[in-house]
């Protein structure tokens, strides 16, 4: 495994992050029970990836809970431990969700108890709150830092503008800044680049994009792609998604990226994510897996090279598609 450093915080973090949505105690359609979970996790630590993600929302807390109990046999100091806070965790209790105050404080508490640790290396917001002043949010965010249940702050999918604000908002009230920014970003879907990414590099921000394999389009076949029981199932629920992969050139750009992966003997998904490892407003992309498989495919990503005509060649399709991602 390679690293680098999580944005302009001198944190080590390995150049691929785990996501864990899928991971939890249960298995459920694509998503994992605990055997496989603690397989994947066990294996990513073996691997050298230090770097994980998860979220309250990801299986109703039982990512967060799985992720605790397998880096509880672990060396903690040597792990980062990224979560998020936002999303509703009770639908019939209205502060169980969003960025308030009581919200975060209390959601804190309980991710802080699932994952068995006393200090979260990389908290983030899930999306932009329009209910609550990013004052509010800010402030009780700094308190969680200054209490040490928080080392780094994070945000997620939102417009630039809105990132920009809270950022100045920060400066302007000598509180603790965001220092990564989770987005949606992959070879078909390249909206960030006009705005938020370069926002990003002016003020030193950490980018970890988040569907970096455009959840599954590019590690197939693009006829292919609604033959997976991901694919199949979130062809129905987010075909807005989808729709924009295929539009904007995506279609021959997978088709490019399955060209080159066979010149090079590769797979699919390996070339995607070396695309992102050589784009310099990456720092870590957030690869999910379903086998252990799967991850030592997605780890041996960092050693296969692209020229800059290779980039070029993946990047000519592309055409503007509707923003999706913020909601």
């Amino acid at each position: 495994m390679e690293y680098t450093t999580l944005g302009s915080t001198g944190t080590t973090v390995s150049q691929l992050c785990l996501g864990t949505m899928n991971l939890g105690y249960q298995s459920e359609g694509w998503k994992l029970g605990e055997e496989e979970s603690r397989e994947i996790l066990e294996r990513a630590i073996d691997l050298g990836i230090n770097f994980i993600d998860t979220a309250n929302v990801y299986r109703g807390g039982a990512s967060e809970s799985i992720v605790g109990d397998v880096i509880a046999e672990h060396d903690r100091d040597s792990l980062v431990v990224a979560t998020k806070v936002y999303g509703s965790m009770d639908d019939d209790n209205p502060n169980a969700q969003g960025l308030s105050r009581k919200a975060i404080e209390g959601e804190l508490a309980n991710s802080l108890e699932r994952l068995g640790l006393e200090t979260i290396d990389l908290y983030q917001i899930h999306r932009w709150d329009d209910e609550t002043p990013i004052e509010e949010t800010l402030r009780t965010l700094d308190d969680a830092v200054r209490r040490n249940q928080v080392r780094y702050l994070g945000a997620s999918s939102m417009w630039a503008y809105q990132f920009a604000d809270a950022l100045h908002t920060s400066d302007r009230l000598g509180l603790e800044r965001f220092v990564t920014m989770q987005n949606h970003y992959n070879p078909v879907y390249r909206e960030e680049e006009r705005e938020m990414l370069p926002l990003c590099d002016a003020e030193g921000i950490g980018v970890i994009p988040w569907s970096p394999l455009a959840r599954g389009y590019l590690t197939r076949p693009h006829d292919e792609f609604d033959t997976t029981a991901r694919g199949s199932e979130e062809a129905d629920e987010r075909g807005d998604r989808h729709a924009v992969y295929r539009g904007g050139g995506g279609r021959e750009i997978n088709e490019r990226v399955a060209e080159l992966a066979a010149d090079r003997g590769v797979s699919m998904a390996q070339l995607t994510i070396a695309w992102h490892l050589h784009n310099d407003h990456v720092t870590a992309p957030i690869v999910g897996v379903s086998s252990v498989e799967q991850l030592e495919e997605a780890a041996e990503a960092v050693d296969v090279s692209l020229s800059e005509s290779d980039l070029e060649y993946l990047a000519e399709p592309y055409e503007p598609v509707p923003i999706v991602g913020h909601d």
